[in-house]
């Protein structure tokens, strides 16, 4: 029985002392006023009574009644019931007031006092106000109605002033006893006629919410709800605001109700009174209500979760985050709390509702919503009996939580709000108080020990879930309600409105002597009464189905699959069985099992099988496989170790071990310390708590159990499957505790102490194994450890620089510094333990005696072990080391270095999932175990896969060093031991990956040695430091390495210096003064050899010239010159007709350009090369002026001439926008206006003037061009840079060709694919000159005053683009790790984010309108940022588009050295070959170039004389730095270092070739690698692909690699040694069959399965060699084949079919690239047929129309045989300018009237139509160079037509007269 009121108060208004605005409550009387015992009177009660504070009013306000709680300093809560009234105040009083607060009052704001209520100082008449006073009823019990009655009654006796003595009333209130719980019922009465009866409930610890939940349910909704019940279950601050004080208290009630079963343990004050609301401010969390008057105040409070009540909101401040269920958890328990409150949900879409059913009462809706929590909980703690630790029973219970593995086997351990949950004070409380083995149980031990399988299997039932929530519901309804049909309460109530009578007197003062009196006489009963106890029925508490169960059934297919353990199992018993190869075969699959949990715990399982008497001793393979086993193990274990792994493998890490010698054994447990687990120290405590629970369990099985030996330990098999847990047996013992005899009692406790003691000293010991490391050197990776707690920096490491071997002696020896370096590892793991070991004992209860024991014993401990250590130590030295694989050596090229030996190094899979045999198939060639070596050309990895089943194929990765554009150190496990290891990632631009672990053998200083050289090789200090100037021969002519800062040496050295190597290379002292003829064709490949004279003639015409002093030129600068004129543009240049070097007027009239040799000093533009094309009229002092226009002097120059059209092509830098010329200009100028018309712009006018002029007359020049149709298609404005736009043209003559260029006004349709439109969109008139420029730079150029040129101002993308877009090209090819959907959606994703593919279409939409418009007559000057990057890459797609000779290999090696080359691309900056580069990184321009190549040889094949493999080669060694060719930025750079002029005369008997060409050259004749078998190419040819990004393809040069030998585009090293011939097989035996695999990534397939015609020639050339005749040149031999099978044609007219000798693709579809499934399906005719409109190659003029004409039209539908052939036959015939002579068949058609002619007899397809309505004579020719040299000179005869004249030549004369006959019989017919 308690007392059902502890004390009763009247609190009444007084005076604050202070004088402030407000009074204070005053304690007028208190009964008792005595203290009781056991419960002291609750202080500051009068601040709770008026919680918004003491304030008179001017008017009576009806009683308030609430129930505030108080919480005491022992966690006791008070409730403080309250009920208010209001008195009329004494005038005097009032006064009293007033004048104390009037001083105050005065000095305040006028709004303090505003309110007439608030203040006594408002009314006027003070006589009409009213003070509150309260009747306080403070008990410990929480019956909140029958409080409410009791005040109630006695407020009613005062107000109705009945005849009842209230000393009576208050006196049995106070002596009033009811009974504490289980369910019984008592009648009390207080003598004033009433009658009240009082329920306990059924079961005390189940809370009492009364409509508490329901109400706060209804305030705030499901989801407010639910996140205010996670905030306080994770320890948030919850604030309730609403302006009733009872509907506060009732929200915190609800909110502490749903936390049930875990109690609330914070500050909890669900009534807060206005005084103390700094409380708010706690740190510490709190449920606290506060009235909603002082929501202000509350504003500022930032961590602080806010409800409000009235308003129906949570607010969640942005700085907390309140973590959600777990799902399903959280959805499922927010449908079940949805059906609960809106039953109707469920019914509202029914075509026939059912009639309403009675929603249950507000009681029993209360009962039903903590029910659905009541479930949660049980299905969030299930099975967590399973996991705790009963570390003693007597004399109290000591239980302790396995946290991880409650977590793991639930599998959350990520999960935040489970975790918190765990961590916080509540679940301690639940564990100490619900963990008890043997206590009254209640609902929810029931629930979660035996509805969980029902639980789970409603989980898709709503109405069984529902069903279940009601039948629980029932249950706490009964608890709460145990009598329904329970008596009316009768209590006098004050009649209506009785508050607003006149009470004649004020609450009578009460006779405190009789009040005393009552209490006395009851508590003298109380004393004769036997106390009363709560009767308790104890039982043991049930544990429910273990977790483990409940998780199987949840999980679905399990993560390992039988098979796997399978392996497992197999592998460990051939260790054991001493079976290694066996074991070795299958270690890696067992490794990649070992992921998964279940195979871990097959591990453990199987190793304790192999443990006998606590020890198993293993030869050093099994020792190290076993080891390796469980480092693997431990690698994935996470610090908390949830799956119980780390604990399974610990009582086996001190069992393993071998003998090192005599005495000396080492243990498993020194070669696993480097996992984070051990120095976890919640890791070590559950493990000591599992550990002491197994011991207390079996000191209390029965004696004769005697088989459990004390040392047994966790993970060994149960001997009996029905043997009691610990908590059945700590149970049992609780039961019989107090039948004990107190002699027992001591000795079970002393037992149990002195378990626990030695399990103490038993982890001492092990934590000392697991933390002392063997080696410092090997334990380097300790550093990275957390968790030995807050031990200073050297001791976390657990590691020194001394050897752990010394610390045996430094305890001995005053050796110094080694001493303390020593004891301080010693000294941290220490304090580790002895921290461990204080927390658990002090936990467990251990005497303090004992304890102190421990912390002496622990250091013996630790210097023991490190003695034992040290022995292990030096014996582990002397082993055999392991046999590692034997490092293979790669090959070098003649002349490569080694620089560092090879290291030891693991090579680990990167984001390629080609070499771990992925999706793509194949073998897992990586990781690969082997060694890196630094060379001074390249990095190599050589080695052999890890897993031994790939077998013995030997891995080569490697980059040249000059590549390298990413370091990063990285840290990762090794794949064979499986420790952490460091690593390094190096990236390379040519699109390879090394991703490397160190070997544990390499030590970190030889690792950042490796880095260090590797930088030093990547970044010489100077560029004669490369590799293509080392090679072979040190610094050559003994000249002085020039400071790199000397930039620019005098001229005249400059000029010395040319001379000398203008001997040097020339080889003689004079120039002779022949006519140049430019070299045959046949040697044009070849270098001439050197005795062989030069031809070439510098004019020695006076010319004006602004450098040289004297008039005429030097002997000297004339040497310089002759060097000049060989260089490749000078060649080209008279190939083109490009003008000679003279600047007289003589020639001026026939030949419009002439070359200058105004920069052969490089004085004008370093950057130049030293001739330039410049038109014939401009002087060479004006040029100098017109360069300063133009950024870095790069002024336009003629680069090309159209053969047809004679339009040029220009190319210069952009123009200075605002730059240093402009601020020139704007000082000289008068006016801003005038600033551009200074003498540089008009010298520039002048110069583009010239060049105007000197292009043949256009038909109309005064026009202009409207290139109207350009369609948008082509230039469409939607790439990444808007598309050529409209241009910044001042003058407002109409719409301008750029805005056309974008599609502005569209004349003809769009084309697909980015095709250009019909030819016929070029109009006629057109300027003469296309100005193609930034922008931004053209604001400066003024329009032409005559139209004859025009602006097209484009949009470009800038270096720095190209680089980053390279960059993210390189991380989409070569990922540096496996991405998380390793999807081709993902690659295609991450290239497109590249935005390379845009950059590239972009380049080939210029490049085709540049085309365009120099096809159609029009020059083009190309004038982009500083002339060297993207200007050279259009310049040179332009001519490569244009001209046939460059797609030929001898043209594109003229065209990449004129354009690149000698005008200054800036290879090394771009390439960042030298420090200054490093900044800037790595652009590849030139990289770019070839992929634009690479996409227009996709789609026309047939037009290039190179292979794809050969833009592959240049794309290599552009960057690599092997050779000299791509170094350094200019000509004049290259004079400077001597390189330009020494590749002829230096190169005589060195092995090593310096210039790429002349090594493509060597390996051309011996290999027929760069050449392209389908060349076929058209005469005049001009190519426009196709450039939407749709028509791209990505270059397979990005993405393809040869793992067998590394790149293959240094064909030494690629050409591996021969496969020995079937029958010469080492093996013997029977032949063996000639197929072999090929594997993806690993062989090279273009050398494995070589194409037919390489396979022939091979095979040819080996037959030769077999036959001993020297064998000949593959060149030759296919030159003769091609000749003979056109010329052999046999009787029938029907010649060998060859697919790849014979163009059989029609005209129009080669240029599309033999794309032929571009047209519809089935007809291969349609894309010729409609070639109009869909055809890539459109032509402009009337002779490709009339060739379009005939021989699409005609030879589409008829064969050979069935055409007409008037006369037919062999002709040979000139090709145009600059090609061969050629053996046609020729066909003369009479009814067509043209002479066709096919490649071969047998040909459908003819190769070209001469027209004869076009022939206007037909004469005897003469032989030109290069023709047959057998055949009669007068067997050769011309054909003039309007366009050309042609060259044949008949076999014999006869034959030739017959043709000219039979062709002027034709034209006379005609």
């Amino acid at each position: 029985m308690a007392r059902l009121a502890d004390y009763f108060v009247l609190v009444a208004f007084g005076p604050h002392p202070r004088g402030s605005g407000e009074g204070q409550g005053q304690i007028l009387q208190r009964f008792p006023e005595k203290d009781w015992e056991d419960n002291p009177f609750p202080q500051g009660i009068e601040l709770f009574c008026q919680p918004s504070g003491w304030q008179l009013c001017p008017e009576r306000n009806p009683p308030t009644f609430f129930v505030a709680v108080l919480t005491d300093i022992n966690s006791e809560r008070h409730y403080c019931a309250c009920l208010t009234f209001w008195e009329p105040v004494d005038p005097t009083q009032v006064s009293e007031v007033v004048c104390t607060e009037d001083a105050t009052e005065r000095e305040e704001d006028a709004d303090e006092g505003g309110q007439a209520w608030l203040s006594p100082t408002a009314p006027a008449n003070p006589g009409q106000l009213f003070a509150p006073k309260t009747l306080v009823l403070v008990s410990r019990l929480d019956h909140a109605e029958v409080f409410r009655n009791s005040l109630g009654l006695i407020y009613a006796i005062h107000v109705e002033g009945l005849n009842v003595c209230l000393e009576n009333v208050i006196g049995n209130l106070l002596t009033c006893t009811v009974p504490l719980a289980g369910g019984s019922q008592r009648t009390i009465s207080l003598g004033a006629g009433d009658r009240q009866v009082i329920q306990t409930p059924l079961v005390d610890s189940l809370p009492v919410s009364r409509c508490s939940v329901a109400l706060l349910f209804r305030q705030l909704g499901i989801t407010n709800v639910l996140s205010l019940f996670c905030a306080a279950l994770t320890e948030h601050k919850v604030l309730f605001l609403s302006r009733s004080y009872q509907r506060l208290a009732d929200a915190c009630r609800g909110l502490l109700a749903l936390l049930f079963p875990l109690r609330y343990s914070f500050t909890y004050v669900p009534i807060l009174p206005a005084q103390l609301l700094e409380v708010l401010s706690t740190p510490t969390p709190f449920i606290i209500g506060v009235n909603a008057a002082f929501q202000a105040e509350t504003q500022e409070l930032l961590d602080v979760i806010v409800a409000d009540l009235d308003g129906g909101t949570v607010t969640v401040p942005e700085c907390v985050h309140i973590p959600s269920l777990p799902e399903p958890l959280q959805s499922q328990t927010h449908n079940v709390l949805s059906m609960v409150l809106d039953p109707e949900l469920e019914l509202a879409d029914l075509a026939f509702p059912p009639p309403t059913t009675t929603a249950s009462s507000l009681k029993m809706q209360d009962k039903e919503l903590r029910a659905v929590f009541l479930r949660l909980f049980a299905q969030l703690l299930q099975g967590y009996r399973w996991c705790l630790h009963i570390v003693r029973i007597h004399p109290e219970p000591v239980i302790r939580f396995h946290k991880a593995a409650f977590l793991g086997q639930r599998g959350l351990v990520e999960d935040d709000f489970l975790m918190k949950v765990l961590e916080g004070m509540a679940f301690a409380g639940f564990v100490s108080e619900r963990g008890v083995p043997y206590r009254p149980t209640d609902l929810f031990d029931e629930l979660v020990a035996h509805e969980v399988a029902r639980m789970r299997a409603d989980e898709n039932h709503p109405q069984r879930v529902l069903r279940h929530v009601q039948e629980l519901a029932e249950q706490l309804y009964k608890n709460e309600n145990p009598y329904p049909a329970v008596a009316m309460h009768k209590v006098q109530r004050p009649g209506e409105a009785s508050h607003l009578r006149r009470t004649p007197r004020p609450f009578p003062r009460l006779d405190e002597g009789t009040i005393q009196w009552i209490v006395d006489q009851a508590a003298a009963k109380m004393q004769g009464a036997p106390p009363a106890v709560k009767a308790e029925r104890k039982t043991t508490v049930p544990s429910g189905p273990p977790m483990t169960a409940i998780l199987e059934r949840c999980s679905g297919p399990h993560i390992n699959s039988a098979r796997r353990l399978e392996v497992v199992r197999n592998c460990i018993s051939y260790v054991f069985e001493g079976k290694m190869l066996e074991a070795k075969k299958l270690l890696p699959a067992v490794l990649r099992a070992l992921k998964g949990r279940a195979a871990r715990r097959c591990l453990a399982q199987e190793l304790h099988l192999h443990v006998q008497q606590n020890r198993a001793v293993l030869d050093h393979q099994q020792f190290d496989f076993v080891v390796r086993m469980m480092n693997c193990c431990l690698q994935d274990c996470t610090s908390l170790d949830e799956h119980g792994i780390a604990a399974a493998l610990l009582p086996l890490v001190t069992a393993f071990c071998r003998k090192l010698s005599p005495g000396v054994t080492q243990f498993a447990y020194s070669c696993v310390q480097e996992h984070v687990v051990w120095s976890t120290p919640q890791f070590w405590e559950a493990m000591f708590y599992g550990d002491v629970q197994t011991h207390i369990r079996a000191l209390y099985l029965e004696p004769s159990d005697d088989q459990v030996s004390p040392s047994q330990e966790v993970g060994e098999a149960q001997s009996q499957d029905d043997e009691r847990s610990a908590l059945d047996v700590a149970s049992e013992q609780r039961r019989l505790w107090p039948t004990l005899s107190r002699e027992k009692q001591q000795e079970l406790v002393q037992k149990e102490e002195s378990t626990v003691f030695s399990q103490a000293i038993h982890y001492a010991n092990r934590m000392s194994y697991l933390l002392l490391p063997l080696d410092s050197s090997k334990s380097r990776l300790l550093r990275e450890r957390a968790g030995l707690g807050d031990l200073e920096s050297a001791s976390n490491s657990l590691v020194t620089n001394s050897m752990a071997g010394s610390v045996a002696e430094s305890y001995d020896t005053e050796s110094g510094f080694e001493d303390a370096e020593t004891c301080d590892v010693a000294g941290a793991v220490v304090r580790f333990i002895n921290r461990f070991v204080d927390k658990v004992c002090t936990e467990s209860g251990v005497t303090s005696d004992h304890l102190k024991g421990l912390h002496v014993m622990v250091p013996d401990i630790v210097q023991m072990h490190i003695e034992t250590l040290e022995a292990v130590h030096r014996e582990s030295k002397r082993l055999p080391p392991i046999q590692k694989p034997k490092l293979l050596r790669p090959r070098l090229l003649p002349g490569e270095e080694c620089v560092l030996d090879g290291l030891r190094v693991y090579l680990l899979p990167d984001g390629r999932e080609e070499g771990v045999g992925g999706s793509g198939g194949g073998p897992a060639l990586l990781p690969a175990e082997g060694a890196v070596f630094l060379t001074t050309y390249r990095v190599i990895f050589t080695g052999m896969p890890t897993d031994p089943l790939v077998g013995e194929q030997v891995v080569v990765r490697s980059f040249p060093v000059a590549t390298l554009t990413k370091e990063k150190r990285i840290s990762v496990q090794t794949p064979v031991d499986q420790l952490l290891q460091d690593g390094l990632q190096l990236r390379s631009c040519t699109f390879q990956l090394l991703k490397m672990a160190f070997d544990e053998e390499v030590g970190s200083d030889s690792a950042e040695l490796f880095r260090k050289q590797l930088h030093k090789l990547r970044y010489p200090p100077d560029i004669r430091g490369t590799f293509a100037f080392t090679l072979g021969t040190a610094l050559t002519s003994g000249r002085p390495a020039r400071a790199a800062k000397d930039k620019g040496p005098s001229l005249r050295a400059l000029s010395r210096n040319l001379v000398k190597n203008a001997k040097k290379t020339i080889g003689r002292q004079y120039v002779t003064r022949k006519k140049y003829n430019p070299p045959g064709w046949e040697h044009r490949g070849q270098p001439s050899p050197e005795d062989q004279e030069d031809e070439i003639s510098v004019s020695e015409e006076l010319e004006p010239s602004t450098l040289t002093p004297s008039s005429a030129l030097k002997p000297s600068d004339r040497m310089t010159m002759s060097s000049l004129v060989e260089r490749a543009c000078c060649r080209d240049y008279q190939r083109l007709g490009l003008g000679t070097l003279s600047s007289s007027l003589s020639r001026a009239k026939s030949e419009p350009f002439r070359i200058s040799p105004v920069n052969r000093m490089y004085a004008i533009c370093r950057s130049y090369p030293g001739l330039l094309i410049v038109p014939q009229s401009i002087q060479d002092n004006a040029l100098q002026r017109v360069s300063r226009c133009y950024r870095q002097n790069r002024f336009p120059v003629v680069c090309w001439r159209s053969g047809r059209s004679k339009a040029v092509l220009l190319r210069s830098g952009g123009l200075h926008g605002k730059g240093v010329v402009g601020l020139f200009k704007a000082q000289n100028a008068p006016s801003p206006g005038q600033a551009q018309a200074d003498s540089s712009s008009l010298e520039q006018e002048k110069y583009l003037q010239a060049v105007v002029s000197s292009m043949p007359r256009c038909a109309d020049s005064s026009g202009r061009n409207t290139l109207s149709g350009f369609s948008s298609a082509h230039m469409g404005s939607h790439g990444k840079w808007s598309s050529v736009r409209a241009s910044g043209r001042s003058s407002g003559l109409g719409a301008d060709v750029g805005s056309r260029l974008a599609g502005r006004d569209l004349l003809s349709t769009p084309q697909t694919n980015g095709a250009p439109p019909d030819p016929g969109f070029l109009r006629p008139q057109r300027a003469a000159l296309y100005i193609i420029g930034d922008k931004a730079q053209l604001k400066g150029v003024r329009p032409d005053p005559l139209q004859q040129w025009e602006l097209v101002p484009i949009e470009v993308f800038e270096a720095r683009q190209v680089k980053a877009s390279f960059k993210k090209l390189l991380k989409a090819c070569v990922p540096g790790c496996p991405t998380v959907e390793s999807s081709p959606a993902s690659f295609l994703r991450s290239l497109e984010e590249s935005e390379w593919l845009i950059q590239i279409h972009k380049l080939l939409q210029i490049s085709v309108l540049v085309v365009e418009l120099l096809d159609s007559g029009s020059s083009v000057l190309v004038s982009l940022e500083d002339g060297w990057d993207i200007t050279t890459q259009v310049v040179s797609l332009v001519q490569l588009l244009s001209d046939p000779f460059y797609r030929t290999l001898e043209g594109f090696r003229l065209l990449v050295e004129k354009e690149w080359l000698s005008f200054g691309h800036r290879f090394s900056h771009r390439g960042a070959h030298t420090p200054a580069g490093q900044s800037s990184g790595f652009t590849p321009v030139f990289l770019q170039f070839l992929d634009c190549v690479h996409q227009v040889h996709l789609q026309f094949p047939m037009e290039f004389e190179f292979s794809q493999f050969y833009l592959k080669f240049l794309g290599y060694h552009h960057a690599s730095r092997r050779f000299r060719t791509f170094l350094l930025d200019s000509d004049y750079e290259r004079i400077e270092l001597g390189l330009l002029y020494e590749e002829k005369g230096e190169r005589k008997g060195q092995l090593a070739c310096r210039s790429l060409w002349e090594y493509a050259d060597r390996l051309s004749k011996k290999t027929p690698v760069f050449y392209n078998y389908t060349y076929a190419p058209e005469d005049t040819e001009v190519l426009r692909p196709y450039s939407n990004v749709s028509n791209l393809k990505v270059w397979d040069y990005y993405t393809e690699e040869t793992l067998a030998e590394g790149p293959p585009y240094d064909w030494e090293l690629a050409q591996g040694p021969p496969e020995p011939p079937e029958e010469e097989r080492p093996d013997g035996g029977a032949l063996q069959s000639r197929r072999r695999v090929v594997w993806p990534c690993y062989d090279s397939r273009p050398r494995v399965q070589p194409d037919a015609i390489s396979r022939l020639l091979e095979e040819l050339q080996r037959l030769e060699t077999e036959l001993g005749r020297p064998p000949e040149r593959w060149k030759d031999t296919w030159d003769r084949v091609k000749a003979v099978q056109r010329l052999e044609g046999r009787p029938d007219g029907r010649g060998t079919p060859s697919s790849l000798l014979v163009s059989t693709v029609p005209h129009h579809r080669r240029s599309l690239g033999v794309y032929l499934q571009e047209g519809p399906v089935g007809s291969t005719l349609s894309l010729s047929l409609d070639s109009d409109q869909s055809s890539g190659s459109t032509t402009s003029s009337s002779r490709q129309a009339a060739r379009r004409s005939t021989s699409t039209l005609y030879s589409q539908f008829q064969t050979a045989e069935s055409e007409n052939r008037s006369y037919e036959g062999t002709l040979y015939k000139k090709g145009a300018f600059m090609k061969p002579w050629k053996a046609r068949w020729f066909v003369l058609d009479k009814t067509k009237h043209q002479l066709r002619y096919y490649d071969h007899r047998v040909d459908t397809e003819c190769k070209g139509v001469i027209d004869l309505a076009e022939v206007e004579a037909v004469a005897p020719g003469t032989p030109t160079m290069g023709a047959p040299k057998t055949v009669d000179e007068k067997a050769f005869f011309d054909v003039k037509t309007t366009r050309r004249v042609y060259n044949f030549c008949a076999q014999d004369v006869p034959s030739a007269q017959q043709w000219v006959d039979r062709i002027q019989s034709c034209l006379s017919d005609a």
